[in-house]
């Protein structure tokens, strides 16, 4: 099984907009189909994101960290990076991806995918990520 990190826009794309691909990605979670982890870290920037970004009320916030706990296993990092200078909370991203074992860092983050891989963790588009655990995209 995938053991994947999601970047909180993958999350909150996915949360919002129920016809996707982070939504895709999100039920495969869900179904048990991936492993997907996540931090506290990128729990609290998504609800910061849902609310301030995107309006939505508490309620709503308070369900999406619902979802997202039944979705996913959180890990405390046990490391702390520094290799994404253009926006350091994406390093929160990479941490948890280490700090889990994650294969893939799933993210629609330029600063992300221009390293293409961290470690032993491939970092790619949810649209990439979902054609090869479906079989229809190459071997990474």
């Amino acid at each position: 099984m995938f053991r994947v990190t999601a970047d909180t826009n993958i999350l909150v794309s996915g949360l919002i907009y129920r016809r996707g691909k982070p939504f895709q990605l999100l039920r495969m979670a869900l179904e048990g189909r991936i492993n997907l982890t996540v931090s506290q870290p990128i729990i609290d920037e998504m609800a910061d994101v849902l609310s301030r970004k995107f309006g939505m009320s508490m309620e709503f916030v308070s369900e999406a960290k619902e979802i997202v706990a039944e979705a996913a296993r959180v890990v405390t990092p046990v490391v702390q990076l520094d290799i994404v200078k253009e926006d350091p909370p994406d390093n929160r991203i990479l941490e948890c991806a280490v700090s889990a074992g994650s294969d893939y860092i799933v993210s629609g983050d330029r600063d992300l995918l221009r390293l293409g891989r961290y470690d032993s963790v491939r970092i790619l588009r949810v649209a990439d990520f979902l054609g090869l655990a479906q079989g229809k995209g190459p071997a990474l």
